[in-house]
């Protein structure tokens, strides 16, 4: 068999070409310096930020700085094994967590790996935690209601879909009760939702998810986990890890809800990370780009046009305040993002008002557009007529005589501010939210006892389920009031106060 020389050195090129192009070149470092989770890396010359790195034992880092001849980077794992002398290498993957539809129902880590003992998460699809929001061509206006199912909120600072609304206050004010009752508001609403949990107790976040189970709420929800007992840089991926699991659903078409709880402990691990990485600190230590830190999440929630699918993102991010201060660094921040701020007021909370909203400091900047028209039209005068109470109030408390006009502000005030108060994780569909508030605004409940007010509205609730299930009906699918439907819910109103008033006289 002859072979000539030119086939044969077309093979050996040929041969070479494809060797090199099959042949991956890992980039490798070495430890120069670890403790409490980071590492400092001599050499990783072609890392990038954010990129997963390859310590022995399967342990895997995140590069979070970039120097001249080293890389500082964060553990995401048991960093007793990492030692000084260790070799490190890149992968050429940014870190990303799992995403779609198996994720629904599970507690996952921050990295997305499942927590809940319900075995291993069944997806081939996986995201980066780290992305660029959509931009401005890319978005469309709020112009859909997310119900909360509360009615102080759904009310006076309305949440639309792709809105981010910050809920803030004094630490047990009930910032988390408003979250999981929007949670469980969404049943049948086609909106998924996700709960993550930054910094708080592992024990607290199981009766989170077991009170989401009672009301059947995590057949549509996914709670990512980071518990204080955790690293700091878990605590710092848990929001972006969460963020790129509902990036999955809006950029399919559908509607997320996401809740991050709290931003505070996640600036405080942020923080620790930065000091720890030698980050010239800033402000309170906190580093330069704190404020970055928390921008870069919140401006990921959108409300996508219909050109790319029309999903939404809502985001209710929450903040712990000390003291009532929202001025203090991290409050100022946050709030300056969002579109508007839920003000838990600790005073209100100790008074019996729950939800403890104040109505003065909260304000939705999306306003009307996300509301429905029945309720547009009946919850416009609350907020002045709230007003317009605290400012009689404390002017009544000096024991001077007041007229007529007066005391019926009075009596009105304390009427809408009783019928504000709501049981814990009892939302209220939006339809019957109308019609008790339309009984309180058009001042049907002047003649009935403040408390008795609480009683009469259960029993309104029931008398119209029974007797005028139409009413709701039609508010539900029309979206307001029609001329015809409001003269039965007047009609309604008043035979029920007439048989509860009865009802009250043959008791005595």
């Amino acid at each position: 068999m002859n072979l000539k020389p030119e086939e044969i050195s077309s093979v050996i090129k040929e041969q070479i070409r494809n060797y090199s192009s099959k042949m991956i070149v890992a980039d490798v470092g070495t430890v120069t310096q670890t403790a409490d989770g980071m590492a400092r890396i001599y050499g990783l010359e072609k890392a990038i930020q954010g990129e997963l790195l390859g310590f022995p034992g399967d342990v895997f880092g995140m590069v979070m700085n970039l120097e001249e001849d080293h890389v500082g980077a964060v553990l995401l794992g048991d960093s007793e094994e990492i030692k000084e002398g260790d070799m490190v290498r890149t992968t050429g993957r940014i870190v990303e967590v799992p995403v779609g539809d198996s994720m629904i129902g599970r507690v996952v880590n921050a990295l997305g790996q499942p927590i809940d003992a319900k075995g291993p998460i069944q997806t081939t699809r996986y995201r980066p935690v780290e992305r660029s929001a959509p931009g401005v061509i890319s978005r469309k206006s709020v112009d859909t209601p997310l119900q909360t199912g509360i009615k102080a909120i759904d009310a006076m600072v309305p949440v639309g879909r792709g809105q981010r609304e910050l809920i803030i206050g004094d630490r047990q004010t009930g910032k988390t009760a408003i979250a999981i009752d929007t949670i469980i508001n969404q049943k049948n609403q086609n909106v998924k939702c996700i709960y993550v949990a930054i910094g708080q107790k592992a024990s607290t976040v199981a009766s989170i998810v077991k009170i989401l189970e009672e009301h059947k709420a995590m057949d549509y929800t996914t709670v990512v986990a980071s518990t204080a007992s955790e690293i700091a840089p878990l605590q710092y991926l848990a929001p972006y890890s969460g963020c790129a699991i509902g990036e999955e659903w809006m950029e399919r078409g559908e509607d997320v809800l996401i809740i991050y709880d709290d931003l505070s402990k996640h600036a405080a691990a942020y923080r620790t990370i930065s000091l720890l990485l030698k980050r010239p600190p800033g402000r309170e230590a906190y580093p330069g780009d704190v404020f970055y830190l928390h921008s870069r999440l919140l401006e990921r929630a959108a409300r996508l046009s219909d050109e790319q699918g029309g999903g939404s993102l809502t985001a209710l991010p929450i903040i712990e305040t000390l003291a009532g201060d929202v001025s203090a660094y991290i409050p100022t921040n946050v709030i300056s993002i969002t579109d508007g701020q839920i003000y838990l007021e600790t005073e209100l909370f100790h008074a019996g008002f729950r939800p403890a909203v104040n109505a003065g400091l909260s304000v939705s900047r999306v306003g009307g557009a996300a509301q429905i028209e029945a309720m547009k039209k009946i919850a416009s005068p609350i907020r002045v007529e709230l007003a317009q109470y605290r400012e009689l109030a404390a002017f009544s408390q000096f024991g001077s005589e007041l007229d007529e006009d007066t005391r019926k502000k009075l009596r009105q005030g304390e009427r809408i501010r009783e019928v504000l108060k709501q049981s814990q994780y009892e939302p209220i569909p939006v339809e019957y939210q109308v019609i008790i508030l339309y009984a309180a605004t058009k001042k049907y409940l002047l003649d009935l006892p403040v408390e008795e007010i609480s009683r009469f509205e259960k029993e309104l609730t029931e008398w119209i389920k029974t007797r005028f299930p139409e009413i709701p009906e039609e508010i539900a699918a029309q979206k307001q009031i029609s001329q015809e439907n409001e003269q039965n819910l007047i009609r309604a109103i008043e035979e029920c106060k007439q048989a509860f008033v009865k009802h009250n006289i043959e008791k005595q």
